[in-house]
């Protein structure tokens, strides 16, 4: 289970961190770090401040896109440090450990983290089921990249070994991967327009709050083709 949870860091800009991230995650068994659009390479003060973790960087993935990095992934967890303007459904630590290792008996899962000094975008973060946030001390909440990749790998791992006793249990129903919502979520924006629900000129909010409801729902990969199947037969309809 521990193989199918990905570390993904988006656009990091100082080579120490990804090192340090590689070290924090291989302390916890983890071993699939990915990178999206990395703003440094991988040079000797990441291997440095691995500890010897430099087998993690060495097969790390690199990609261009958030979207590459979690196109086969069933849940999507990003971690973000403040609070937004649109609210997305939230879990603790503990909670993220615990939803992301029980799916990851049938899928891949992931854990995103934003840049240093600016975290995940708020676009970035919509395409995540979920949100977590470390609960630091509100009078000094600095937490470095590598501190919440090993805060969040911990409570992944601690998950993993509380599991180990209920083997025998089944596993939860199977979603859709992040690659087949963000189909979902393009069909349903073109069926809004081609109706005249949203208007092209003045879209407003209403795809965010709509992604935000299905995030919030999980449908499951079967409950996803019914509605793909809806959509089809408005358009169907509008057509005629």
């Amino acid at each position: 289970m521990l193989d199918q949870v990905k570390i993904v860091l988006v656009n990091t800009s100082h080579s120490g961190n990804i090192g340090s991230a590689a070290r924090a995650m291989k302390v916890m068994g983890l071993s699939r770090l990915v990178l999206v659009d990395p703003a440094c390479e991988i040079d000797g003060k990441a291997v440095a401040m691995s500890a010897g973790a430099s087998d993690i960087m060495n097969n790390a993935t690199v990609v261009s896109t958030l979207e590459e990095a979690i196109a086969d992934c069933q849940l999507v967890v990003g971690s973000s440090a403040r609070p937004r303007h649109l609210q997305w459904p939230q879990l603790d630590p503990r909670e993220a450990g615990t939803k992301l290792i029980a799916e990851s008996q049938s899928s891949k899962v992931a854990i995103i983290f934003g840049r240093e000094r600016t975290g995940l975008t708020n676009d970035e973060l919509q395409k995540c089921h979920y949100h977590v946030n470390i609960p630091a001390n509100p009078e000094y909440s600095s937490l470095n990249l590598a501190m919440a990749v090993q805060t969040l790998s911990y409570e992944v791992r601690t998950a993993w070994l509380e599991s180990q006793a209920y083997q025998g249990e089944k596993g939860e129903e199977a979603y859709p991967l992040s690659e087949d919502l963000e189909l979902f979520y393009r069909h349903l924006e073109n069926t809004l327009y081609d109706s005249g629900f949203i208007n092209q000129a003045h879209p407003g909010a209403v795809m965010n709050k709509l992604r935000r409801l299905f995030n919030r729902a999980r449908p499951e990969r079967q409950e996803l083709n019914i509605l793909r199947g809806a959509l089809t037969s408005f358009e169907r309809e509008m057509k005629k």
